[in-house]
């Protein structure tokens, strides 16, 4: 198998729910507060190890006690943290974490994950991939070192995963890096300027990304599944509906589950040009559904085994 090496933020969660959210200089009574490792990074690091593949980290945290917690929580999923910096001037990355009727309202401070640059990423590189390795990247760390770091990656020969998330405007000259462009309709609207709600404007999408030379490309659109838009052509891949309890990992265990069966794929002796990315994205699918019915990020990821269970009872 093709290891997946995953450079990206490292955050401690610390979520409460709510009826709804509060107005300004409100204070409502929450519920259900509880802390979670997670961070957009170590939850695919984590969903990718979880799922099967052999997995490594590369980021950053802070001297602090959730630094600590975190490197445990990837440790205990058996990612690698080898590569996983101590830094002892900016503190681990923090999320607030509001849920309100299923759904949540984050604010991010990255801390440790905007100290990492270049030359350290690429050092990890060398040291860790290899031709054929999946390098996973989104954008949670420095913007400017995530670009860099997709070309180092690309230009190593690994098959690089792009999850652009949170969204930002993404230059020109990064694409051609990029193999595999995964993200959801939302970031999909803030870098195309088309939100993917039926099929003319995911055609119009699918134009956009097309004239940017990216192929191929996964949307997701919730409730309503994914589509894989490939050579030209639309393929819709169905949702797999559950009782949802917590969204908060569902985007990024589609990502960690995605790769992982990409490296499975790659390790069987699939070209990247032949990988059958379909089949992993449907894979990924009720891998993130899954992820929807526990509470928390790295906690609610499904393994291997309750995946396969699951596909099982839809067969």
């Amino acid at each position: 198998m093709a290891r997946v090496i995953v450079f990206g933020s490292l955050n401690m969660d610390l979520t409460i729910e709510a009826d709804r959210m509060p107005v300004g200089g409100e204070t409502l009574t929450g519920r259900g507060f509880f802390t979670n490792p997670g961070g957009k990074g170590a939850n695919q690091a984590v969903a990718a190890a979880k799922l099967g593949a052999d997995t490594c980290m590369v980021g950053a945290v802070g001297e602090d006690a959730f630094g600590d917690e975190l490197i445990s929580g990837l440790k205990g999923a058996g990612a690698g943290t080898e590569a996983v910096a101590r830094v002892a001037d900016a503190p681990t990355g923090i999320a607030m974490i509001i849920r309100t009727q299923g759904e949540n309202r984050i604010i991010l401070d990255p801390g440790a994950n905007h100290t990492l640059r270049l030359p350290a990423v690429s050092a990890e590189l060398d040291r860790l991939s290899a031709p054929g390795d999946l390098f996973v990247t989104q954008l949670e760390c420095d913007h400017g070192t995530t670009f860099a770091a997709l070309a180092a990656a690309h230009d190593r020969g690994l098959y690089t995963v792009f999850n652009p998330a949170p969204a930002v405007p993404v230059p020109d000259e990064v694409w051609p890096a990029v193999d595999l462009l995964c993200l959801n309709e939302t970031e999909t609207e803030i870098i195309t300027g088309v939100l993917p709600q039926d099929d003319a404007t995911i055609s119009q999408a699918a134009a956009w990304f097309a004239d940017k030379g990216v192929d191929p490309v996964i949307v997701t659109l919730g409730s309503r599944g994914s589509v894989l838009l490939r050579s030209g052509s639309v393929t819709p891949i169905g949702a797999c509906p559950v009782e949802a309890v917590d969204t908060t990992a569902a985007g990024d265990t589609y990502i960690g589950a995605l790769s992982a069966q990409l490296a499975a794929q790659v390790g069987a002796g699939a070209e990247p040009a032949g990988l059958r990315v379909e089949e992993a994205a449907r894979y990924a699918s009720a891998a993130s559904a899954l992820a929807t019915t526990k509470l928390g990020a790295q906690q609610s990821v499904p393994t291997a085994s309750e995946v396969q269970a699951f596909l099982a009872l839809r067969a």
